[in-house]
Parts: structure tokens; C-alpha cells; sequence
């Protein structure tokens, strides 16, 4: 089995304020079926209000991320499941629940994980 993390970036999600509420039902829903599902590893979103920091090697923080990478931020969801078409079904109803595509990608194994 393999892990897959399925996002998005916040400007993806183009709502109207009055449909918000109703798309993060959906989407906690889809969670849900996931959990029950047992393929479930970890969800959430960026905190956006936090801006990120980089850390160096010797401790050194610099308040902000890369500056030539774009920015992260949006929701996502790692699930483990048997096959890339598992993970693009469950890509699919995510897509759906929030409205806008979702990024899949895969986890390289890692045996110590």
C-alpha cells in the first residue's frame, strides 16, 4: 500500500461565502467515509494567519518561505491505499465535496516509516 496525499492550493477553492459552510460539510463527510474506510493517515489545512519560517542548519530562522517557490497553502489529506485508481476515486470526491481539482501525488517509501 502506499500513501498519497491529495490537495489543493486555496486559490483553487473559488466559493461563495454563502456555499462555505456547506462545502466543508461535504468535505468532513468525505473524511469521514475515509476513516470508516480505514485508509485515513492525516488531513488538514495550512494555517494561512502563520507565516512560515525557515530554519537552517545551524538554527538560523528566517521569517518567511522560499522565495522563488511558490506558496503553500490550501487543504490537504494523506490516505494509504492499494492502488493509484483507489487514490484518484477517492481524489475525485474530494474534488467534488470542495469544488475545485485536487493534486495527487504519491509518498515514496520510506522503511522507516
Amino acid at each position: 500500500m502506499s500513501k498519497y496525499l491529495i490537495s489543493f492550493p486555496s486559490a483553487a477553492m473559488v466559493v461563495p461565502d454563502e456555499e462555505f459552510e456547506a462545502v466543508g460539510r461535504a468535505a468532513h463527510a468525505v473524511i469521514e467515509e475515509a476513516k470508516v474506510a480505514g485508509v485515513y493517515v492525516f488531513g488538514g489545512g495550512i494555517d494561512e494567519s502563520v507565516p512560515p519560517a525557515l530554519v537552517s542548519a545551524d538554527g538560523t530562522v528566517t521569517e518567511g518561505g522560499y522565495s522563488w517557490a511558490p506558496p503553500l497553502n490550501g487543504g490537504f489529506t494523506v490516505l494509504e491505499l492499494p492502488s493509484r485508481e483507489d487514490a484518484v476515486s477517492w481524489a475525485t470526491r474530494l474534488a467534488k465535496a470542495c469544488r475545485c481539482q485536487q493534486e495527487l501525488r504519491v509518498f515514496g517509501f520510506d522503511p522507516a516509516s
